[in-house]
């Protein structure tokens, strides 16, 4: 929340600085997340996973402060704030590449094969309602908006998601002994990343997660500042803005999660037409937002803002509840030659990687086509009006692969695992 929404939403409005300078930022951390497929084979090869999440959180939290305070020196010289922004966005992409991964991949080896739909439900869900309640706590604490006063909030917000993080993981893997470390995950990270890769419904869920991302990012880093040039809002108002957007992921996933059948199968998997469904219907539904989205840079401030983001976010927790609890249960599924696996880590790693090059990518484009529409079109409205509108068709695109991956997933997976 610090990294990609609030940070960004500052240098842009209350420091004037070109979008593409946090864009730029969170593109070079998400560079730095190209390392999950190694961190998740670290792990994999490992005896236990807490200590990669414990340590990736301390790295995560330490970035946050410095990344902060990167951005107050924006008020001085230039040069030593950029400077320590890129040490600090290094750290939140290391951070979040080493504990992330190794969570994930701790999820799927330690929850039983017809749970873990919905241990992915419940996990996005307790990430998703702690970004709303982050970004509605800062939003309040921010007023009225001092350099201080972030530094301050900013501080909390890290060293209560570390200590939070410690205790959470408490006891959670057992006793460390030899049987809980998986044998057969090979030594050698090339032959390993090689293996999974000739998987194919890992490579076609691979590219599904990178479009379905792309399209998703482009919106991240230009929906705060689009709220402060086109709607005149202020940090705090801008911030509690972005958690309306996660409170609506937060329901569509409790949606999908609670009412919606959406977890197919005796076995509790995600293949098949319920899978086809849900993400066809959040990445439709996401795209219809991001039009509207589109028709209310142009409308400005008459435009029911809020409803509109809330609506995004929405579908966005349906489409995404369904992906991330398909990655879970593919992770965990063992070996396409019906091997034990092993290997959970490394896969999750390899979506990781997707995911982190999308957002890196989408985030960099969007802000960049939003400087440059500006420049050449002379007005704030049209510029982000291009950029919602080509989020949508991306998505549409994502519907298109999703029908695939279904029919792919169906045909691919072991006869054990669709039984």
């Amino acid at each position: 929340m610090l990294a990609s929404s609030l940070l960004n939403r500052v240098m842009v409005v209350e420091f004037a600085q070109v979008a593409a300078l946090p864009a730029g930022l969170v593109a070079f951390h998400y560079a730095v997340q190209l390392s999950r497929p190694k961190w998740g084979h670290n792990s994999d090869t490992g005896r236990r996973r807490t200590p990669w999440i414990i340590g990736g959180m301390a790295i995560l939290a330490i970035g946050g402060v410095l990344a902060t305070k990167a951005t107050v020196m924006l008020a001085g010289p230039f040069v030593p704030a950029l400077l320590l922004a890129i040490l600090a966005y290094a750290m939140i992409g290391t951070g979040v590449g080493a504990a992330g991964t190794s969570l994930l991949a701790l999820l799927a080896t330690r929850t039983a094969p017809a749970r873990r739909p919905a241990a992915a439900s419940l996990t996005w869900i307790m990430m998703i309602l702690g970004i709303v309640v982050t970004a509605s706590t800062a939003g309040r604490l921010l007023e009225p908006f001092s350099p201080e006063r972030l530094m301050q909030v900013a501080t909390g917000v890290a060293a209560g998601a570390f200590v939070l993080a410690c205790l959470a993981v408490i006891g959670i893997e057992g006793r460390p002994v030899a049987t809980q470390a998986p044998a057969t995950a090979p030594a050698d990270f090339g032959a390993a990343l090689r293996g999974i890769w000739q998987d194919p419904v890992t490579r076609l869920f691979t590219i599904f997660v990178f479009v379905s991302m792309l399209a998703y990012s482009m919106q991240d880093l230009i929906l705060e500042p689009f709220a402060g040039l086109i709607f005149g809002l202020t940090p705090g108002q801008s911030t509690s803005l972005s958690g309306v957007q996660h409170m609506g992921v937060l329901l569509g996933m409790i949606l999908v999660g609670v009412g919606g059948h959406g977890f197919g199968g005796r076995n509790g998997s995600f293949a098949g037409l319920k899978l086809k469904r849900w993400i066809i219907g959040g990445c439709i539904g996401s795209a219809l937002a991001l039009a509207a989205l589109a028709m209310a840079a142009t409308a400005g401030p008459g435009w029911p803002l809020q409803p509109t983001v809330f609506i995004l976010g929405f579908a966005n927790g349906v489409f995404a509840v369904a992906a991330i609890g398909s990655m879970l249960d593919l992770a965990g599924r063992g070996e396409p030659d019906g091997g034990d696996g092993g290997q959970e880590g490394i896969r999750m790693g390899l979506w990781g990687a997707s995911q982190a090059i999308a957002f890196g990518l989408g985030g960099l484009f969007g802000a960049s086509a939003v400087d440059l529409g500006r420049r050449l079109l002379g007005s704030d409205g049209p510029a982000f009006e291009l950029v919602f509108a080509f989020e949508a068709v991306m998505f549409i695109g994502a519907a298109a692969i999703a029908t695939r991956l279904s029919t792919s997933e169906t045909k691919n997976r072991p006869r054990e695992a669709i039984a």
